[in-house]
């Protein structure tokens, strides 16, 4: 499994020929994407909405030529989130977005502090799921006090 997160600006200010796209217009495209992405994907050949809830819905797709079930999840003007459903190896995701104070984004510096967070936090993960672990070994896990 792997994630990738990128964060790129929306309006080119530099391209006097297109549109600035306000916050209204960018989520309005994504809740289209959301609900029919084959105008958006080029290797996606289909896409069919199966359940809808408030703030989400479950979709059925074919990626280049595979299939899967995926929820998205609306968090409004803000965030969409794919999540996929189908698949046998459970896996933990986790996301941490940090600006350090002082450094310039896109730095070689800030590059090099990314790669310390990175391993202190995969390293924090781990260390939790290790101790799940160990709780559900001794059968423990629940006994503990959520503070």
């Amino acid at each position: 499994m792997f994630t990738m997160t990128r964060s790129i600006p929306v309006n080119d200010r530099s391209n006097s020929d297109m549109p600035v796209l306000n916050r209204d217009q960018v989520w309005k495209g994504l809740e289209l994407k959301a609900e029919n992405a084959l105008p958006f994907v080029p290797k996606m050949t289909k896409c069919d909405t199966i359940e809808r809830g408030d703030n989400y819905l479950v979709r059925d797709i074919v990626f280049r030529g595979e299939p899967a079930r995926e929820r998205v999840t609306f968090y409004p003007k803000r965030m969409v989130q794919f999540d996929r459903l189908s698949g046998s190896e459970l896996s933990l995701r986790f996301t941490f977005s940090l600006e350090k104070e002082g450094i310039p984004p896109d730095s070689s510096e800030e590059q090099a502090y990314a790669r310390q967070m990175e391993g202190d936090y995969l390293g924090a993960v781990q260390a939790t799921l290790t101790a799940i672990r160990q709780w559900v070994k001794e059968g423990t896990l629940g006994s503990q006090s959520a503070v």
